[in-house]
């Protein structure tokens, strides 16, 4: 008998499912309440998948074996509450792709609340430069179920969201990368910190001795909730300060990598490393140490370094105008991004901020809104909640809603040596499609300045 896949949703991760179940011949079905896009629908009719859009004929649905879940469909919709009454297994497309890997290939996943795209990409940019058959896959816009449908690699990189940690049963990656953990989605694990840890932790449950665990040390939730585990992997621990564990640290002027506990450390000059902050030294040591344990040369491993070229939005320098410094880091959506990015940043900053609020605390940055920040411009039809919170601890604060007035006062306030930074610590969605429209525009408008200037 074939078995009968269900699939929620006809995004990325939907549309990948579905290419893989083709190839396995599954009896596949999709199913979206919205509106499929028309490539899809072309490509679905190319591969024999019958599909539905504008909602749910809940027979067809209930008829499955399997039904892999969209990421943004959450645990607590009506029908996956009903067909897990009636037994039938709901598991995401990372699942479902882990299930249609050769036990050969090995699997790399990347996990945590910031961090995980740049930290992705780099370890993928590392094993590629190296020589490694890899696929990249996940978050980073590429679904890993077709990655696998293609067949042709020994070696898979995965950014994972715990959305769809949610959702597996057998996903055991060799190699565990969990960064940090710090309050974000709450509104889909009750407002609880600790289901959210929970899930994240998920990336390691299924782990054996045989393989890794790569986490940040520095992270308090992640060092709490790791206290009460037994997790069967090898441990490294990723650090700013100096350890004896296995893993990594930073000194004054390198990286410092210890594999087995040895007096041979391997060690990467901080001179080398074109990322900016300590949230990227950690991100940089959780990317080289995936190398080296893959026993890819440090040297190699340096010259990767050397040419990696991150994703936009996070802390990408823009341009420089009369000796000031454009920076666009939108993709800083929560409190805890912009922390990282002021203290990243040793120059005199003019920081933009605002959007929709996320119920953020931003007393944390306080300390370094007095010591680095020059003036506050918020950008957002309604930011009198970071207005108000700054008002007696800023040196300026401007608000408004147009972007050109943003750059405009951002060059009246800056002088040579200064940094303008984006990084809003709140969604876009006010003013702007989403992240990357914001940065997108931002860059724009200085781009615009800079082309006014020559």
């Amino acid at each position: 008998m074939i078995e009968k896949v269900v699939i929620l949703g006809s995004g990325e991760s939907g549309l990948g499912a579905a290419i893989l179940a083709a190839k396995y011949n599954y009896d596949v079905f999709i199913s979206d309440i919205g509106i499929i896009a028309a490539p899809t629908k072309l490509k679905l009719q190319e591969i024999g998948v019958e599909f539905e859009e504008g909602g749910h004929s809940k027979s067809l649905i209930l008829a499955a074996n399997t039904v892999v879940k969209s990421p943004g469909i959450s645990d607590s919709n009506p029908l996956i509450l009903e067909l897990l009454t009636l037994n039938i297994a709901v598991i995401s497309e990372i699942e479902f792709a882990f299930r249609h890997i050769g036990s050969q290939a090995k699997i790399i996943a990347v996990t945590g609340t910031n961090g995980k795209t740049t930290t992705t990409l780099l370890i993928y940019h590392l094993l590629k430069t190296a020589g490694f058959r890899v696929g990249l896959a996940g978050n980073v816009g590429y679904s890993l179920a077709k990655r696998v449908a293609e067949g042709n690699y020994d070696y898979y990189v995965v950014e994972i969201s715990s959305f769809q940690l949610d959702g597996i049963i057998s996903f055991k990656p060799d190699i565990s990368v969990l960064l940090n953990i710090t309050p974000d989605h709450l509104d889909r694990y009750d407002h609880d910190l600790k289901k959210y840890v929970s899930s994240k932790f998920r990336i390691v449950e299924n782990v054996s001795e045989h393989c890794s665990f790569i986490y940040n040390a520095d992270s308090v939730s992640v060092n709490e909730e790791l206290s009460r585990r037994n997790v069967e992997a090898s441990l490294f621990a990723i650090s700013t300060y100096p350890h004896f564990k296995k893993g990594a640290f930073i000194d004054d002027k390198h990286l410092i990598f210890n594999l087995d506990y040895s007096e041979k450390k391997e060690r990467i000059p901080l001179a080398d490393i074109q990322l900016i902050g300590k949230h990227n030294m950690i991100n940089t040591m959780s990317a080289v140490l995936t190398a080296l344990i893959l026993e890819v040369s440090i040297q190699k491993v340096i010259e990767g370094l050397k040419s990696f070229k991150n994703a936009p939005h996070r802390l990408e320098l823009v341009v420089e105008i009369e000796g000031v410094k454009f920076i666009n880091d939108s993709k800083a959506t929560n409190v805890d991004a912009v922390f990282y990015a002021l203290e990243g940043i040793s120059e005199p900053i003019i920081w933009i901020a605002g959007g929709v609020d996320k119920g953020n605390d931003y007393t944390s940055l306080d300390e370094l809104v007095d010591q680095k920040v020059k003036g506050i411009i918020c950008l957002g039809i309604n930011s009198t909640k970071i207005a108000a919170h700054f008002k007696d601890k800023a040196k300026a604060i401007f608000e408004t809603t147009a972007l050109n007035e943003v750059v405009i006062k951002a060059m009246e306030w800056a002088v040579p040596g200064d940094v303008v930074l984006l990084s809003p610590a709140c969604a876009s969605f006010d003013l702007f499609k989403n992240y990357e429209d914001r940065g997108d525009q931002f860059k724009k408008k200085v781009l615009g300045l800079k082309k006014a200037e020559a």
